[in-house]
């Protein structure tokens, strides 16, 4: 059977809406920590091959991880005015053609790995897992949210490995701030579904810190902090660095501000927000070891 134009560029359309290639915001959010960890390890100059596959890996795996999400919301996105239309809830992308998409990422992903160390492809095992495990977790505990940072923060000692061969203390303080990071920027994005989420029966951080949502993430945003700081200061980072941390401790004041009142678009704007957060981090990274190699 021959597929018009028409046909392919329209499932072409549905996969990247179903892939979230139209809000980069997650990718973001990835890649932040992924460029913290492979600076440090390569002490300012990393290995520009290593930088390429983990940044290619991390827009593969975000998008896999979409289509696993989804598929396995598809029997509640449709009751969620925020993912009501989603490719599969909407009838537009069939469930086993999602999966089919997924395993495909999936063998990209692993491709690319394939290209570094062996103990970097075996963290690959369990960042798949996690990744996969990901989206059911809310239907069994209120810390998916937590579950999704651990896999978001597996590129952290990926990073390590990759471009050293191993990992160090700096590795999982790099770690812990990153699943800290993610659990309080992924229960403000639970807070725009939460009604929602407690009509169907979906799970969160969310739901779980209840009237002590706000105070609870400025308590995790603190951890951050501290886990930051511990981590800059084994290094040793220099000024720039604290700038940057500097400048995210008032991003994060920001969020709080945002959240106070709860309002469903001040939340999911302040989780947008924490692209800038990862962002200064990152910048205050690089340009301390730039200015240090000037010396």
């Amino acid at each position: 059977m021959q597929l018009s134009l028409e046909t392919v560029m329209d499932r072409a359309r549905q996969y990247a809406l179903l892939m979230r290639l139209d809000r980069p915001i997650g990718i973001l959010l990835l890649l932040w920590p992924t460029l913290w960890a492979v600076w440090i390890a390569g002490e300012g100059k990393p290995d520009p091959k290593v930088v390429l596959i983990l940044v290619l890996g991390v827009i593969v795996m975000r998008s896999a991880g979409c289509i696993i999400n989804d598929y396995a919301d598809r029997h509640f996105d449709p009751h969620v005015r925020r993912t009501r239309e989603r490719p599969i809830a909407a009838g537009r992308v069939a469930p086993q053609e999602a999966l089919k998409l997924f395993v495909f990422l999936c063998l990209i992903a692993f491709g690319l790995v394939l290209l570094l160390n062996w103990q970097t492809i075996l963290l690959s095992f369990v960042a798949v897992a996690l990744a996969a495990l990901y989206p059911f977790a809310k239907r069994y505990t209120y810390l998916p949210q937590v579950v999704l940072g651990i896999a978001f923060s597996m590129a952290i000692p990926m990073a390590f490995t990759a471009q050293t061969g191993g990992v160090t203390r700096i590795t999982w303080l790099l770690f812990i701030a990153n699943v800290l990071w993610t659990t309080a920027y992924d229960t403000m994005y639970g807070m725009v579904d939460r009604e929602d989420d407690l009509k169907i029966g979906v799970k969160s951080t969310a739901i779980l810190f209840g009237d002590v949502d706000v105070i609870i993430i400025g308590i995790i945003q603190s951890m951050v902090f501290l886990a930051l700081f511990l981590a800059g200061a084994l290094v040793p980072m220099g000024a720039f660095y604290y700038m940057g941390v500097t400048v995210a401790i008032g991003l994060a004041l920001y969020q709080q501000e945002l959240i106070k009142d709860r309002d469903p678009r001040h939340c999911f704007q302040a989780f947008l927000n924490n692209n800038w957060f990862g962002l200064v981090i990152f910048l205050g990274i690089a340009v301390d070891y730039w200015v240090r190699s000037l010396i």
